[in-house]
Formats: structure tokens, C-alpha cells, sequence
């Protein structure tokens, strides 16, 4: 990635810092722009204060930039909010942020990035393919996102490839918001079938390849990021005896 400047939107903490550090690491001009700076900056990478929900702020950001080679939209995120008990306004605030937030960028970046025959990495998740109780906002913002990602890549093609990492659970400095304490991340990560929940590093170097020639012919694709996915629940419910050398058929 040396010579090429790279935008990670909300690059400051979490998955965000790991994706930025990866691709200082490879050689990239990095910069990120939030709300809030970086509580450890990165040497090298430029910070900008911006609020992506303002289009008019984040047009005239990248407007001013002198070029631009990748865009990863990983700004992002949600609280735990039951469907029934929070307002559609607080659900529609999580759907802006997570789903208009990345088009709102990935036009203002559009010329730039047509120019540069550059590309687009979209933060994904698992949440935007399966039922997501307590993140329903979220996870139907995901499946938003993926969706836009595809259609983008057809749009846009051939100058400016666009790809969707998606993501599983990820071993933060807010893990234990969702997951507990070390017992609790460590219960959680033993449900992956890698054995782990990912590190933000793991994301980054995935973002890396997407965004490098080594990916120069992958545009529209989702890929997975989630250490094997979930193991199927009833298998664990399920009371045949495992042993048995004949268990029948599944259908």
C-alpha cells in the first residue's frame, strides 16, 4: 500500500484503530476522521474531527483532500436496544449511522477514488445475515449496507472495485459491554470454531488484502470474517448418541 492515501471513517478505537494500524503498517498515508480523536495516536496517520452525519461537512472534507486511493467505511456501531423499548427515532439514529453514513461518504469519495481507480471497503457484520435480538436496528442496517456494497460494485465498475468485509464478534476495548468480563469473552470465544474472538488486527490485514492488488479482481464480494461462523445450536441439543455409528439422515 505504499504511496496510497487511505480514509478509515471512525479509525480512532476498536476495530477502526485496528484497521488503521494495519494499513500504516503496509506502507499507506493513512487518515481517519470522528467524532473523537484517538486516545493513542498512530505516528504518521491524520486525524480529522467529523461528524459523518453531516453531508455537507463530509463533502466538503473529502472535496478538500488532493486524492485518495481506498475509503473504509467502518464508522459504526450500537448500543443494546430492544425492539419494543426504545423510540424508532434512537432505531432510525443506529440505522443512519451504520447504513447512510457509508453512502454519505462513498459519494462525497466517489471522484477521487473514480480517478485513482481505486477501491471501497465496507465494515460488515455477522449481525446483517442472521436474527439479531437486542441489535435489530443494527443488524437490518448491515444487511442494508451489503446489499448497497453489491449494487455499488456493479454501478461503479470498472474504476472503482467495492467489497464488504463481514465481520463476527471482536475482541475490543468494549468487549465486555457485550460479552461480560475475561470469563465471560472467554466463554463467548469458545463458541467460535477457530477458538477465538477476533482482534482488531485480524480485520485490519483482512482489509489490507481487499484493498491491495492481491484483490485486484474481487469487486461485490462479501468476505467472511468470523473465525468458522456459529456452531449449529441443535447440535448441542440434539440427545442421539454421537457414537452411534448410524444416526440417520438430516434433511
Amino acid at each position: 500500500m505504499r504511496g496510497r492515501t487511505v480514509v478509515v471513517t471512525g479509525g480512532t478505537r476498536g476495530v477502526g484503530a485496528g484497521i488503521t494500524r494495519a494499513f500504516a503498517e503496509a506502507g499507506a498515508h493513512v487518515l481517519i476522521c470522528a467524532r473523537r480523536p484517538p486516545e493513542h495516536p498512530l505516528p504518521g496517520v491524520e486525524f480529522t474531527p467529523l461528524d459523518l452525519r453531516d453531508p455537507p461537512a463530509v463533502r466538503a472534507w473529502f472535496d478538500a483532500l488532493p486524492g485518495l486511493d481506498v475509503l473504509v467505511n467502518n464508522a459504526g456501531g450500537t448500543p443494546y436496544r430492544l425492539l419494543a423499548g426504545t423510540s424508532a427515532e434512537r432505531h432510525a439514529r443506529v440505522i443512519e449511522l451504520n447504513l447512510v453514513t457509508p453512502l454519505t461518504a462513498s459519494l462525497a469519495a466517489y471522484e477521487h477514488l473514480r480517478r485513482a481507480r481505486g477501491s471501497i471497503v465496507m465494515i460488515g457484520s455477522v449481525s446483517g445475515s442472521r436474527p439479531s435480538p437486542g441489535s435489530a436496528a443494527y443488524g437490518a442496517a448491515k444487511a442494508g449496507l451489503a446489499g448497497l456494497a453489491a449494487s455499488m460494485a456493479v454501478e461503479w465498475a470498472p474504476e472503482v472495485r467495492v467489497n464488504t468485509l463481514v465481520v463476527g464478534m471482536v475482541r475490543t476495548e468494549l468487549s465486555a459491554l457485550h460479552y461480560g468480563g475475561p470469563e465471560g469473552i472467554a466463554a463467548v470465544g469458545r463458541t467460535v470454531p477457530l477458538g477465538r474472538l477476533a482482534t482488531p488486527s485480524d480485520i485490519g490485514d483482512a482489509a489490507v488484502f481487499l484493498a491491495s492488488d492481491a484483490a485486484r479482481y474481487i469487486s461485490g464480494a462479501s468476505l467472511l470474517v468470523h473465525g468458522g461462523g456459529e456452531r449449529p445450536a441443535f447440535l448441542d441439543a440434539a440427545t442421539v448418541n454421537k457414537e452411534s455409528p448410524d444416526q440417520g439422515e438430516l434433511t
